[in-house]
């Protein structure tokens, strides 16, 4: 009588790998990226706008940490470009994290992660 229904294979349809193997390495993965998110999350990442007149450190769980501003900057007729400067650090600050985590995650190719 012919065999029907379950994996192609036997209970080792996954190319030969078993469910406890396949288990195994899903929570070596997870354990990975956890110690690389708890690792980005101490990286400090740094950006400056206005030749330095601003400068911004952000931590990588985007805290901002530190906003240096230089004191020939500040001139109470233009807040705005006083605004401006900071807003554009700021981004890239956080854009820098978002980088480092694209390209820290990336390893692990799962699709729908990031």
């Amino acid at each position: 009588m012919a065999k029907r229904g379950g994996f192609p294979g036997g209970m080792g349809g996954f190319g030969g790998m078993n469910m406890n193997q396949l288990m195994k390495q899903a929570k070596k993965m997870q354990e990975d990226m956890e110690k690389t998110q708890e690792e980005l999350q101490e990286k400090t990442f740094e950006a400056s706008a206005g030749g330095n007149a601003i400068s911004v450190k952000v931590s990588g769980a985007k805290e901002i940490k530190e906003i240096k501003i230089q004191k020939d900057v500040v001139d109470p007729e233009d807040v705005e470009m006083l605004e401006d400067l900071i807003l554009t650090c700021v981004n890239e600050a956080l854009r820098k994290v978002d980088a480092a985590q694209s390209q820290s995650f990336g390893k692990y190719n799962i699709p729908g992660l990031m």
